[in-house]
């Protein structure tokens, strides 16, 4: 009784204020949303959002203005939408579990039922449009299939280099380059040949990869099960709850907004990202939002963001700006160049913490060979002091109390603050 009672209060209209903007909350109790299983997200250029449901299409228009395609279309009508995305003509191309793709421009709709039977394209988990219009489709437990408009071509393990036939995610870089998450590693498609990467040989954290997006400098944003990856070409960074606010490991889907922020979903909350230095992080015990995990996640033109969950409906987060980085500058355990410095006439220099907590150690990153290391409490007492630390050696943090400290470096080049969670 309890637990039906826990389920009926998260399914009420729930509207709280965050950090700054608004969540307000649509399920099936509050409106006409298809469905409170939301697989997928898309938004249109007339201010549309576009939900993807275990039950079927819907639309939303203002804020709770709802349009059920299965009217329209009754092949939709029950119909798991697991991906959606617009091409340059306007036309939504649709993932479905039992008909393949569907591509519609708001009157007409266009079935490829024989290819769809040719190719067995049923249970379709992406779909993305490359630079020339191909469309690049991800069909589960079958491969890769590419349709240029024309002809219609499959690629699988067995014929590629293609990691895995369980494609999870497809982006495309500025060069046409195919970034595909799989089940099995992250697979890269020059148009000629594939390369996996995979925790052996790169720096992705899982074989799982859920989510990737690529920004405007072109840099890969790599969602998997165990946490975020960032990848220029030539670095790979990964951030965990242990050195960033993720709320979880678990990174299910990614967005990148008009701002250049990069929105994080995962199976406990979301979290914003600058790119760069700033972090916010929106949770249940926070914001009030449903204790579920979120499948999906979209920006559109006027701000506004779209969190789709598997269980609880869809939250819309209104009105927010990341704030100005402060203490959040630290959450990543790196420094910036500050002003301070250059006044000084000393060397910009980059100090960063490597936490290794599972091991029970972290180790620094800075320049030189040696600096002096001391670690401040939330009180600001000083707790423990490292004055000769050699670059990359290991602190043993085992002892320490989990909580937030001040690391206080000192090199030859410069003296900088770090804030570091210990959790």
């Amino acid at each position: 009784m309890k637990q039906t009672l826990f389920i009926l209060l998260l399914l009420t209209s729930i509207v709280s204020h965050a950090q700054n903007g608004t969540w307000r909350l649509y399920n099936t109790n509050n409106s006409d949303i298809a469905g409170n299983n939301v697989l997928s997200l898309a938004t249109d250029e007339k201010g549309g959002l576009w939900v993807g449901t275990l039950n079927g299409l819907c639309r939303l228009t203002g804020k709770n203005t709802w349009t059920d395609y299965a009217m329209f279309n009754k092949k939709l009508k029950g119909q798991s939408i697991n991906c959606m995305t617009f091409d340059k003509d306007g036309w939504l191309w649709i993932g479905t579990d039992d008909f393949g793709v569907i591509a519609f421009d708001g009157s007409k709709w266009k079935e490829h039922e024989q290819e769809t039977r040719r190719l067995n394209m049923k249970f379709i988990g992406d779909i993305t449009i490359d630079n020339d219009g191909t469309k690049w489709i991800g069909v589960t437990l079958v491969g890769l299939v590419r349709y240029d408009g024309t002809k219609w071509d499959m690629m699988t393990p067995n014929d590629s280099g293609l990691p895995s036939d369980f494609v999870l995610s497809t982006a495309i870089d500025q060069r046409n380059r195919k970034w595909v998450g799989t089940n099995n590693g992250l697979g890269l498609y020059n148009g000629r040949r594939w390369i996996s990467y995979t925790p052996e040989n790169s720096g992705i954290p899982d074989m799982i990869v859920p989510s990737v997006v690529i920004d405007q400098e072109d840099v890969k944003w790599i969602g998997t099960l165990n946490g975020l990856c960032r990848y220029d070409g030539e670095t790979w960074s990964t951030f965990t709850k242990d050195n960033s606010p993720l709320p979880s490991n678990q990174i299910n889907a990614l967005t990148i907004d008009s701002h250049g922020w990069l929105w994080i979903a995962t199976n406990e909350g979301v979290a914003v990202f600058d790119r760069k230095k700033s972090w916010d992080s929106f949770t249940p015990e926070k914001n009030k939002l449903p204790r579920g995990s979120i499948t999906s996640i979209v920006a559109n033109n006027a701000g506004d963001i779209f969190v789709g969950y598997d269980l609880y409906g869809m939250a819309r987060l209104s009105g927010y700006m990341l704030p100005i980085a402060g203490d959040n500058a630290a959450a990543i355990a790196e420094n910036n160049d500050n002003d301070n410095d250059n006044a000084a006439g000393k060397a910009a220099e980059k100090i960063r913490v490597i936490p290794h907590l599972d091991q029970g150690y972290v180790e620094l990153s800075f320049d030189g060979t040696e600096a002096e290391v001391e670690f401040i409490n939330p009180e600001g007492k000083s707790v423990r002091l490292i004055p000769h630390y050699q670059k990359g050696s290991r602190i043993n943090i085992t002892k320490m109390p989990r909580r937030m400290y001040t690391l206080r470096v000192k090199t030859a080049k410069t003296e900088k603050e770090l804030k570091f969670n210990l959790k």
